[in-house]
């Protein structure tokens, strides 16, 4: 291996040698998902630029270099989590290069893990729900596509880029299943309720995608993709999220609404009647359990709010 600065080409900053072999393997040899490799290129990117700064490259960093830089992103206002996803970046390059020989030591080894605090999502009630996908009932093509992702969206807990990312060949014919390629390249089957299947069904027919349909495909995929864009091509991730804030924003509540609150709605709603959490758990495509109990505090929260709302001595200071 061979290593070297970040230089700079007509497209940005070029990694090092051996940050780029590190990306490769991730991608190839352990499948993580595009976005973790986009994010960890950008960690990688600003890490190297630092050390070019100081005159160093990764393959001389210690300690003391590892833990100035994670202090200066700090101060560049990143919060925990993004701090935390950096030197797991870091930690994951330098154990790299350790391993294939590339470095006799690793100088991430001794460095602090970053505590993040777990937030709750945030999800909307289910009458904001209703008023949402009251703004998708008219008749037009665009009106009807995003009424169905809407309702897919809420119905099956989807992320934003699974939705994106499905095509005609995932929905099942009659089982009312779908298939959903998720973190990591994992692939998971989704049931889909009467509402969600009604709107992708009206999605589907004549008045639908068909409308939005071109003469001539843009691009490979573009013919298998379930949503378009009113151009005729796949509908990417920001399109389905420019569609939530339109609908959000008709519907007076775009304060609220971000792009995973009706997959953290449809959790927190499903919770608070009754569904098993390992149902839920399955649903969302969660790998521990204990990311799906973050909505049992959700829901635990509005029972709490309800509560106090509602019951004449729940202040304590009435009825006395």
């Amino acid at each position: 291996m061979t290593s070297g600065v970040v230089e700079l080409s007509e497209d940005g900053p070029v990694l090092s040698r051996h940050s780029e072999e590190y990306l490769t393997w991730l991608a190839i040899e352990q499948g993580r998902a595009r976005n973790t490799i986009t994010s960890y290129r950008r960690d990688l990117v600003n890490y190297e630029a630092f050390l070019a700064a100081r005159g160093h490259t990764v393959d001389d960093a210690d300690v003391a270099a590892v833990e100035e830089h994670l202090a200066q992103r700090r101060a560049a206002g990143l919060g925990p989590a993004s701090v935390s996803r950096a030197l797991a970046a870091l930690r994951g390059l330098h154990r790299f290069l350790l391993e294939e020989g590339g470095a006799t030591a690793d100088p991430t080894a001794d460095v602090r893990p970053v505590r993040s605090p777990r937030r709750l999502p945030k999800a909307i009630d289910e009458d904001e729900v209703g008023r949402l996908l009251d703004t998708t009932t008219a008749k037009d093509p665009v009106s009807v596509r995003d009424r169905a992702i809407l309702e897919v969206l809420y119905g099956t807990g989807m992320r934003v880029s699974e939705l994106s990312g499905l095509s005609l060949s995932d929905l099942g014919s009659d089982t009312g299943l779908v298939r959903v390629l998720g973190k990591g390249d994992k692939e998971r089957l989704v049931p889909m309720g009467r509402c969600a299947r009604r709107a992708l069904d009206n999605w589907l027919g004549p008045r639908g995608r068909p409308e939005l349909e071109p003469r001539r495909w843009a691009r490979r995929g573009d013919s298998e993709a379930v949503f378009l864009n009113a151009r005729g091509g796949r509908l990417t991730r920001q399109g389905v999220w420019g569609v939530l804030k339109k609908r959000a924003r008709a519907a007076g509540i775009e304060d609220r609404v971000h792009p995973h609150v009706l997959r953290h709605s449809c959790a927190t709603h499903m919770l608070a009647h009754g569904a098993d959490i390992r149902v839920v758990q399955e649903l969302l495509g969660h790998s521990s359990i204990a990311t799906t109990q973050l909505y049992t505090k959700v829901s635990l929260e509005h029972l709490r709010e309800a509560y106090e709302q509602a019951h004449p001595r729940a202040d304590g200071g009435r009825g006395q």
